[in-house]
């Protein structure tokens, strides 16, 4: 892309500052070493044994599990002497969560004028209002121009059901699963033009919604499919409007069928998908899918946990330095295959929501205050969409423009043992190493100080890998640091990697690396004290990311 000459001066202007960030200089005192020397491995095991048990239930958004452990953050919080910072004086911040929930009984469902159960023949993922449209079949749904890719080519969705069908279970970025010899890494470009999955392009092009049609996995669990989309998705209620009662404009539905559905859908048509048909075409002439949705809203309530630690500095304790971790994870299924239904979230993000408990006991052990104050954050909800730093970030409930800079951790318990060769563990970070995301990309001094910080203590095997925008599992992206960033607060991430046990029930907390957390978790902590002590603020010096320019 061409730039203009003042687009050159400004970079050249970055590049300037960059390099005298860098020379910012680390000193590691031995009395600051000592108190990171309170955090301990045997600490960080005993409070993420009770975290990651069976008791929390997987800390679903929302669920009785993390609210326990809201309260046993907060309950520690208090007997260490931090200052409440959430909502009215609490260490809570409170936010309503919302889900419209269908009523079967009274939602009709209808295909060439016969009925149909809801519930039975019939879930609804995601929409609102009422359908009356014809159906067009388009295959797999997935329009991939890298791999020549369109099964839109010759038919109009405008308008109309558009019913798809894939083997295999849904995952990724879609409902639908990707085609046979196509993973994640293909989908390059821009999502919508040079690939899209069939939700995204029906809503481009003016369909009514979406039909999946069953494969063996969505017949086979067809009982969870309809538990786990009869009610709704859940949304945080002040992010989201509400859908009105009375739907304007065009609406657009994402419906499951039911092999019963579907197989009276394709009666007599010129292919049936369930029995390999893949060429798109329109579905009987002159028919109608009709649906008729009766809906009530039902309301929710979680929270963030946030906390403040005074600094000693008259005038620079008015700013913070925040630390923070998401505490939730993904709950229990009780329809898993297997004996284990509880997904404990040990390393995601147990050992993250600790570590921010064990660094907030050094700073209440410590014989002085830092100069800043430091503000803990422990978000809910980020693994429905980072639902928790977004509201913080919108709804603060201390001053977020006093925030120099927020230090996140998210999975930093586990390690690469020697000799394993598990294709799932093969970006796992070793005994000694972690990724650190994001410190290079907004602030040149967040990143010196981050550097320094290392280099000066425990020389931890910082890996950058991942410390770019354009990375393609988009860690950056994916973890609540993103909304400080938006929020233009420079970050930082520490990440263990993927690994077998990511999103799965057998992430447990006897398989944390303690020794490993002891040594990141002190690193983080002296990070932090560092950024605490700085004469001035780390300026954001570096061109930022589309995605951060949007807010």
């Amino acid at each position: 892309m061409k730039r203009t000459f003042l687009a050159l001066l400004l970079v050249a202007t970055f590049a300037t500052q960059a390099t005298f960030a860098q020379t910012t200089k680390v000193t590691i005192t031995a009395a600051e070493k000592k108190i990171a020397e309170n955090i301990t491995a045997a600490q960080i095991s005993n409070y993420l044994y009770f975290v990651a048990s069976d008791a929390m239930g997987g800390r679903d958004t929302p669920s009785v599990g993390l609210d326990i452990t809201a309260e046993f953050l907060k309950m520690n919080l208090q007997r260490w002497g931090f200052k409440p910072a959430g909502d009215n004086g609490t260490f809570f911040q409170k936010f309503g969560l919302r889900r419209d929930v269908i009523d079967p009984k009274a939602t009709s469902v209808k295909y060439n004028g016969i009925s149909y159960e809801y519930g039975e023949d019939l879930a609804r993922v995601g929409g609102s209002g009422s359908i009356s449209a014809p159906i067009v079949f388009a295959g797999n749904g997935w329009m991939i121009k890298s791999k020549g890719l369109n099964p839109y080519a010759n038919i109009d969705v405008k308008g109309k059901v558009i019913a798809v069908f894939a083997e295999g279970e849904p995952g990724g970025r879609s409902i639908t699963p990707l085609p046979a010899g196509v993973t994640q890494a293909d989908l390059t470009g821009t999502r919508g033009t040079d690939w899209a999955d069939v939700n995204t392009y029906g809503r481009a092009n003016g369909a009514a919604g979406v039909l999946v049609l069953p494969s063996k996995f969505l017949a086979d669990n067809w009982s969870e499919v309809t538990a786990q989309f009869g009610r709704g998705r859940m949304v945080v209620d002040k992010l989201t409007p509400p859908t009105p009662a009375t739907p304007t404009g065009p609406s657009f539905s994402l419906l499951v069928a039911s092999p019963k559905l579907a197989k009276a859908i394709f009666a007599g048509e010129q292919g049936d998908p369930m029995n390999g048909a893949t060429n798109s075409f329109d579905v009987g002439a002159g028919k109608k899918f009709e649906l008729s949705v009766a809906t009530k809203t039902e309301m929710a309530w979680t929270q963030n946990v946030i906390a403040l630690w005074e600094g000693s500095d008259p005038t620079l304790k008015a700013e913070m330095v925040a630390v923070g971790a998401h505490y939730d994870h993904v709950g229990t299924n009780p329809n898993a295959p297997g004996p284990d239904k509880i997904w404990n979230g040990a390393d995601d993000d147990g050992s993250g929501t600790v570590a921010v408990l064990s660094i907030a006991e050094a700073l209440a052990k410590a014989p002085k205050r830092p100069k800043r104050s430091v503000l803990l954050v422990w978000h809910a909800g980020e693994e429905k969409g980072l639902w928790g730093a977004d509201y913080f970030n919108k709804f603060p409930t201390v001053d977020i423009k006093k925030v120099i800079a927020q230090l996140n951790i998210d999975m930093i318990g586990r390690s690469k043992a020697a000799g394993d060769t598990n294709p799932k563990n093969k970006e796992l970070s070793g005994p000694n190493d972690i990724y650190v995301i994001g410190s290079e990309m907004m602030s040149s001094t967040l990143g010196a100080v981050v550097k320094g910080t290392n280099s000066g203590f425990l020389k931890l095997g910082y890996d950058y890998k991942y410390d770019d925008p354009k990375d393609p599992n988009r860690f950056f992206f994916r973890s609540d640091h993103f909304h400080y960033a938006q929020n233009g607060i420079p970050v930082t991430f520490w990440f263990d990697g993927e690994h077998e046990d990511y999103h799965q029930p057998g992430d447990h907390p006897d398989k944390i690396d303690y020794q490993k957390m002891e040594k990141v978790t002190r690193t983080i902590f002296l990070t932090m004290w560092e950024l605490t002590d700085l004469k001035e603020r780390p300026k954001v010096d570096k061109e930022l990311p589309a995605e951060l320019k949007q807010r």
